[in-house]
């Protein structure tokens, strides 16, 4: 008799430990975040791809105008209560904001102007939050740069985005393909750039090419540049005051966008809104 009721308790005991997942431990409310990748309207070419003259689109123009307008408004339903841009601070977000409420402003390209001031103002939202952020790479170099130039011009030699491994190619025709003159509509286009799975690619493309330079050149290239400037952009998202009740919109290239979803996916402290579920 004992030992049936050994049994028993044994199996009610496993069953209730088997019933314990690791998200059971987080029951916090959290606050929502909306990351919003994007290309950078006015095409200033700066990062490793870039878009032919022939291939770009101006939001100015009166048809892709509206489509700027239908994706604003699906944003908006997502109902943000602050607003984050990939901006350094000195580039005056919050003035900008001040002289766009003026009426100022609203012929620059800058996705910063066309779309998180033109949804601050129309959801009378007062302030931006400048989330860049410089790498601990840039403070390594101002701080050893001089004094270590041999060791820093080594670890970084051939270090430049362009590789013509077959990997690297794919990666090319992909990008290529997530240009908006492939979409019927720029809100085709964001769903798209802001899917799961283009995240996931997006985010492996660093994982290739010149991330396998020499032994540990590479991948240690990509910690302390590409992916500490993430980190510290992740965190100056954390310094923006917030509770449960808060609605954090990202606005940011959708290179960041692609680590971003990393991390706030992982995080306990925020509720990752997938873009498509807007709709």
């Amino acid at each position: 008799m004992k030992t049936i009721i050994y049994i028993i308790l044994l199996c009610l005991s496993t069953s209730a430990f088997a019933q314990t997942k690791p998200s059971d431990y987080f029951k916090n409310p959290k606050t929502k975040v909306l990351v919003v990748g994007s290309f950078h309207f006015d095409y200033p070419n700066l990062d490793a791809n870039k878009t032919n003259k022939e291939d770009q689109v101006d939001v100015l123009n009166p048809k892709t105008s509206k489509e700027v307008t239908e994706l604003v408004d699906y944003i908006k339903k997502f109902k943000p209560t602050k607003i984050a841009i990939e901006a350094w601070p000195n580039w005056n977000a919050n003035q900008k904001l001040k002289e766009y409420s003026e009426g100022k402003h609203r012929d620059k390209r800058d996705e910063r102007y066309q779309l998180a001031m033109r949804i601050a103002n129309e959801l009378k939202i007062n302030e931006l939050f400048s989330i860049d952020a410089e790498s601990v790479w840039d403070d390594l170099q101002k701080h050893f740069g001089k004094t270590d130039s041999t060791f820093f011009n080594n670890l970084s030699k051939d270090y430049d985005f362009n590789s013509d491994d077959a990997i690297s190619q794919q990666f090319n025709r992909f990008f290529k393909s997530s240009e908006p003159k492939n979409f019927k509509s720029l809100l085709d286009t964001f769903i798209y750039m802001n899917s799961k799975e283009s995240h996931q690619y997006g985010y492996g493309a660093y994982l290739s090419g010149d991330f396998k330079l020499r032994e540990h050149d590479g991948a240690d290239m990509l910690a302390l540049y590409w992916y500490s400037r993430n980190l510290r952009m992740f965190r100056n998202i954390q310094n923006i005051p917030h509770n449960s009740e808060d609605r954090i919109l990202v606005i940011a290239g959708n290179g960041h966008a692609a680590v971003l979803r990393q991390l706030f996916t992982s995080s306990a402290e925020y509720e990752f809104i997938e873009f498509s579920s807007l709709k």
